[in-house]
């Protein structure tokens, strides 16, 4: 009877997300849901519901492809044929950190991402990368102390799969400036920048276009995006989407129409198998259900013997209910965020596991500095990252968190659709269900406004960030808030989702994104005015940007020799990439310097008083050294080669700061050694008051004398409102050797931003590329700091002799090999904006075509 007994329970392994593993027996018959209860209750887990456990189809549990969610409603020995081993993850990934209530369920978060970047799911840019590595240290370790932390104190960490010195000692760097911050702090900071990364969240199925090509298809909160060589190519949100459907190994994707439009756009998609298809179909289900909609899905009717169709269900609760229930939860059991638990983290650290008892708990980062004072008039109780104090009558105040998701609106219906016989499934009331419209409602009244004040500090910065603009037809909406900063100190404090109605009193719906951004810097530089902002506090907290429609295969690409033309589908890539805002998204995430360059020669006594900015400094590997100039070998300038496949040709430049009067000198030997005979200048000498470059040249039938050996003469001078030609003779008075040089001045670029048009930048360009031709030496390229818009035109010309060479555009790809030689190259997203449009321009105006086109 003991042995009988014995062999109705069977036993499951799972692995925690610290490594940790846990035997239990369940019965043999059991569902996955008895299997769940059981690990959520082991681990004291109230926000369960982001959580499931995986397992792999097959032995083979290193390939991802074989990994499935266990179904809380099948049996469990229906579902897993082999060993019953299980691996506890997070399986939907929240938008914004501040929706989980419990420092609990954040720590788990923090462990999967923590996994997801030591096992590369999830990339970032080196900077990035140390800086979610020293939230971590923080959290792990706590203040830097010296002697507590000695050298080679973090050799034990590993963060990412390839992790160098550099890397540690740029981590052990930012360690030290995390000094104050508790671990739950740490934490929060980790979750609020891990967000933002292109692959936070992303379930990837592997799946082919119709051309064959390799992509992979990302279900998230927000909709699906298409990946293709790791970079995001495309997204569709779940506001757009009306139906997703599959048949055999076909995913398909039924957008819906827009107005002109007869029918709706069907796109698909190549699985590898069957079961890949119905995985990503339900996977799609699930996201949908969890993040859209406010109730599940009631039960489908009941089918007859002859109805086809998947009886797949997401059964569990919303984010929504989730949300609510684990606030009533706390609120009926009087949780204390700040009393102790009874919960037992287990940290890994270097490969020993230890012991840790949380002793505080706290919904968001706490400043411990901050008190509360009362508040006149209607402005708002501020939204303090950490405790929230009882009300006066004792009871729990509200958390100061979005109310759960309510319809703001009825939005198009959408259908879930299986492969057998292509039959409708019917989620919801008939064959349709309401999802989510755009966003939550505030806790607050929405005609509540809130009227911010603050100075700038003593850089001249309030500390925020803003999105959207009347250019980009979406309201203007603070999308960061920096911590410590006169943003986050403020009295009432401004909070990300906050949207912003008026600026010292203007109308703020009329700017768009660049006056906005200008109007802003300019009363911090001015710094004698108090920036005041009327705001709608968190209207568009959770708010989904659509995309506009396109289709994802071209109806007709250009074919050359059988086979797509790469430079067409270059442009449709960009173009894509500029519509859906992916383009200027994956320009932020590069990288300003290349890691593992150095830049130690600016940083000498002597050479300090010659940069212009103190954060703009020059390679060592590729800096320009001076030969024969009295005042040194140093100067703020780089080298820079740009390959141009296909020719055989390289375009050779010298991208530098503008003079400073200390530096002429240095400037006009950089020209007579690096026999230079062409100098474009992209500034003027002085913008908005301010000094941008000295004025280096003599004036017309002049001559000045620079350093014991050079002459300068300028010989013509010729000015147009958008340019300005300048011949010099350049003279070595100890060898009398002469050479004429030409300088090239735009002098059309704005103040601030860029030209509202790029007609006169690329006649500007056309005419550069006319004088280097056949020239073999480099040419010198400089505006203030030498990135800006010395990098605009380098991408521009660059991507004009890739067009003649009939060789795709990528222009990050471009960037990057800047970036590689000099730091920053392309100083905003405004000017890689820019440049993006002008060259979809120069190509689809036929301003420069592929050479074979001018010969035919």
């Amino acid at each position: 009877m003991a042995r009988e007994k014995q062999e109705r329970r069977m036993r499951c392994l799972v692995e925690f997300l610290d490594n940790s593993e846990e035997i239990f027996e369940v019965e043999r018959r059991a569902k996955g849901q008895e299997l769940l209860d059981r690990v959520f209750e082991h681990l004291e887990l109230l926000e369960c519901d982001y959580f499931g456990l995986r397992y792999s189809e097959t032995e083979n549990t290193i390939d991802s492809n074989n990994k499935r969610w266990l179904d809380p409603r099948k049996s469990i020995r229906k579902q897993v044929k082999g060993t019953l081993y299980f691996n506890f993850q997070v399986k939907f990934f929240v938008t914004d950190p501040s929706k989980l209530l419990e420092e609990y369920t954040r720590y788990q978060y923090v462990l999967q991402l923590k996994k997801d970047l030591l096992e590369g799911r999830l990339t970032c840019s080196f900077d990035i990368g140390t800086l979610l590595a020293s939230y971590l240290v923080q959290a792990e370790l706590g203040d830097y102390d010296p002697q507590d932390h000695p050298d080679g104190y973090m050799s034990q960490f590993r963060f990412i799969p390839y992790q160098t010195e550099e890397f540690i000692n740029q981590v052990h760097h930012l360690h030290k400036a995390n000094f104050g911050q508790l671990p739950a702090d740490a934490e929060f900071h980790f979750l609020n920048t891990v967000k933002n990364l292109e692959l936070y969240g992303v379930d990837l199925h592997h799946a082919r276009d119709t051309l064959g090509s390799e992509i992979a298809i990302g279900v998230v909160s927000a909709g699906l995006s298409i990946f293709q060589n790791g970079v995001r190519i495309n997204q569709f949100s779940w506001a757009k989407i009306v139906k997703i459907s599959f048949k055999r190994k076909q995913f398909f994707i039924q957008q819906r129409r827009e107005i002109g439009e007869t029918r709706d756009m069907v796109i698909g998609f190549n699985m590898t198998s069957y079961r890949a298809c119905k995985n990503l179909w339900k996977s799609c289900v699930e996201h949908h259900t969890f993040f859209r909609m406010v109730d599940p899905q009631p039960p489908a009717k009941r089918r007859t013997f002859f109805q086809l169709g998947s009886k797949f269900r997401y059964s569990g609760r919303t984010e929504s209910q989730t949300m609510e229930d684990t606030k009533k939860r706390l609120a009926e059991k009087e949780i204390s965020r700040s009393s102790p638990n009874k919960r037992a983290f287990r940290r890994t650290v270097g490969g020993t596991v230890a012991e840790v008892i949380r002793t505080e708990t706290r919904s968001l980062p706490s400043r411990t500095t901050q008190k509360y004072k009362p508040l006149k008039d209607n402005h708002r109780v501020p939204s303090f990252d950490g405790e929230i104090p009882p009300s006066p009558n004792g009871k729990p105040r509200e958390n100061g968190l979005s109310k759960s998701a309510e319809m703001l609106n009825v939005p198009p219906q959408m259908t879930y659709m299986d492969d057998n016989g292509g039959s409708d499934v019917s989620i919801g009331t008939g064959n349709s269900y309401e999802v989510l419209s755009n966003g939550y409602k505030s806790q607050t009244n929405g005609d509540a406004l809130v009227t911010i004040r603050m100075l700038p500090d003593d850089r001249g910065r309030f500390g925020f960030n803003v999105k959207g603009g009347a250019d980009q037809g979406a309201p203007i909406i603070v999308s960061r808030v920096a911590p410590n900063t006169p943003a986050d100190l403020c009295i009432p404090r401004l909070n990300e989702g906050d949207q912003i109605l008026q600026i010292n009193g203007k109308d703020a719906s009329t700017f768009t994104n660049e006056q906005l951004v200008s109007t802003i810097r300019a009363l911090g530089e001015a710094r004698t005015k108090d920036l005041v902002l009327t705001v709608r506090p968190n209207v568009y907290v959770g708010e989904e940007v659509e995309e506009p429609v396109f289709q994802y295969i071209p109806e007709s690409p250009r074919i050359v020799n059988g086979e797509i033309d790469s430079l067409t589908e270059s442009f449709m890539l960009l173009q894509e990439g500029l519509d859906t805002g992916m383009a200027i998204a994956q320009f932020d995430q590069l990288y300003r310097k290349k890691p593992g360059m150095t830049m130690g020669a600016c940083r000498l006594a002597e050479n300090v008083a010659k940069n212009r900015y103190r954060d703009i400094a020059p390679y060592d590997a590729t800096r320009v050294i001076l030969r024969e100039a009295d005042t040194g070998d140093y100067i703020n300038a780089n080298t820079i080669n740009m390959d141009i496949p296909g020719f055989d040709l390289v375009n050779k430049y010298v991208a530098a700061q503008g003079p400073l009067p200390n530096t002429v000198n240095d400037f006009w030997y950089m020209v007579w050694e690096q026999r230079s005979t062409l100098i474009v200048m992209l500034t003027t000498n002085v913008e908005r008051g301010r000094v941008k470059c000295h004025k280096y040249w003599p004036d017309l039938d002049d001559r000045l004398k620079f350093g014991p050996d050079l002459e300068v003469r300028c010989t013509r001078c010729d000015e147009t409102p958008s340019f300005a030609y300048r011949d010099f003779i350049i003279c070595n008075t100890a060898t009398k050797e002469e050479r004429i040089v030409l300088q090239m001045q735009y002098v059309a670029w704005p103040d601030h931003g860029v030209p509202d048009d790029s007609s006169d930048f690329l006649d500007f360009v056309l005419r550069v590329r006319q004088c280097r031709v056949g020239m073999d030496v480099p040419t010198i390229v400089h505006c203030s700091a030498g990135i800006g818009r010395t990098g605009v035109l380098i991408t521009m010309e660059t991507a004009m002799c890739l067009i003649e060479a009939n060789e795709p555009v990528y222009p990050l790809d471009i960037v990057r090999t800047e970036r590689d030689q000099r730091p920053m190259l392309i100083q905003t997203a405004a000017q890689y904006k820019f440049v993006c449009e002008a060259i979809i321009r120069v190509y689809m105006d036929c301003i420069v075509k592929p050479i074979d086109e001018q010969r035919s």
